[in-house]
């Protein structure tokens, strides 16, 4: 029997009150009191960080203050985006069982192709991309996230209908390393729009959800319909935004670690994306590592592993951290988009050798 999804549509709202709704969502989804759900959703201008980013690196907080684009830190890991009422977000928030996919790269693929065939209704030869894009001839018109949060998901993504490049390229700080690798002079190159592609014949944005849902329908062999928001949704999404989502706090928890002089910084770049890491040691030879953290665009799920890891390699000697990372990962339940414990180990190693360098 085809698992039933209720659609919502959640309007315009402001970007940490849009992140607010999704962890309200996903509690109210765990605790079995709304069903499994597709969320339509739009944003002002709004340039986002993915969960474990460091935020000075990604965005231009100037220009952004300067011309009203908000700030906003994501639940979901992943790169930095910017969104306006030009893209058409969705998501699906569901239990674990509902789609009868377990790991988190099958969930990416088959969620990414029924996006695609959503849009190939329109003409559009739109494909996955591993690990998480949606392209056309190699240009994003999708990029897509997610994580579980123990037997629920959430996986998103956005459908670039028209965009302001310009605004875009001056609210993110896109690395050149991401533009060298497929031989882009800019950031506005990597992507494409509906309206680029289909010029007058560019569909609505109630056309695009009505050919997103068939996607989802034919390819995940679900039913849905339209249903209502709860009172219970709301009231938590407006605690989640008072408490943590929409504060300063929690969009600056990463914010330029390198700043500080004592601190290492290594790099290492993977499949499943950039790891950075941010070493700090102590003792009279430096054999100590007081503290670590580790930002990057990359997927794990739950977020929480990361800092999870920083915790335990906390206070560590340094020849007891590659053997604590592997333990580390041996004993924790952990599900990623192409990223391994060996990715973590080597930009933490990257890190380690820049003292050894100088020392």
């Amino acid at each position: 029997m085809a698992a039933s999804f209720r659609i919502i549509d959640t309007g315009v709202r402001e970007g940490r009150a849009n992140i607010a709704f999704d962890a309200a969502l996903i509690e109210e989804r765990q605790a079995g009191n709304v069903p499994d759900t597709i969320r339509f959703l739009s944003f002002p201008p709004t340039a986002l960080i993915g969960r474990h980013q460091d935020l000075s690196r990604e965005i231009d907080l100037e220009y952004c203050a300067k011309h009203n684009v908000g700030t906003v830190r994501r639940i979901t890991g992943g790169g930095a985006i910017y969104l306006d009422e030009g893209q058409l977000g969705w998501e699906l928030v569901f239990h674990r069982s509902s789609l009868g996919i377990a790991s988190l790269p099958d969930v990416a693929r088959e969620i990414c192709n029924a996006v695609a065939a959503g849009l190939q209704e329109f003409g559009v030869d739109a494909k996955f991309r591993p690990r998480n894009d949606i392209e056309v001839d190699g240009r994003k018109i999708s990029g897509t996230g997610g994580f579980y949060d123990g037997d629920v998901l959430i996986y998103q993504g956005t459908v670039l209908v028209d965009l302001n490049p310009q605004r875009m390229v001056s609210a993110l700080r896109v690395p050149q390393s991401k533009l060298d690798k497929r031989n882009l002079d800019s950031a506005a190159q990597r992507v494409v729009t509906l309206k680029e592609l289909l010029g007058p014949d560019t569909p609505d944005l109630e056309l695009i959800k009505v050919a997103l849902i068939k996607g989802f329908k034919e390819t995940l062999d679900i039913d849905a319909h339209y249903g209502h928001i709860t009172q219970r949704e709301e009231e938590l999404a407006s605690r989640f935004y008072e408490e943590e989502i929409g504060t300063e706090e929690f969009l600056t928890e990463i914010d330029d670690p390198a700043a500080d002089t004592e601190v290492l910084a290594g790099t290492h770049v993977g499949a499943g994306g950039t790891i950075d890491s941010f070493v700090k040691l102590e003792g009279p030879t430096r054999q100590i590592l007081q503290r670590v953290l580790i930002s990057g665009d990359f997927f794990v799920t739950p977020p929480r592993v990361v800092f999870d890891l920083e915790a335990a390699l906390q206070g560590a000697r340094l020849d007891e951290i590659e053997p604590a990372i592997e333990q580390f990962f041996a004993e924790t339940e952990i599900d990623t988009l192409s990223v391994t414990p060996a990715d973590f180990r080597a930009s933490i190693v990257d890190a380690l050798a820049r003292d050894a360098a100088h020392g």
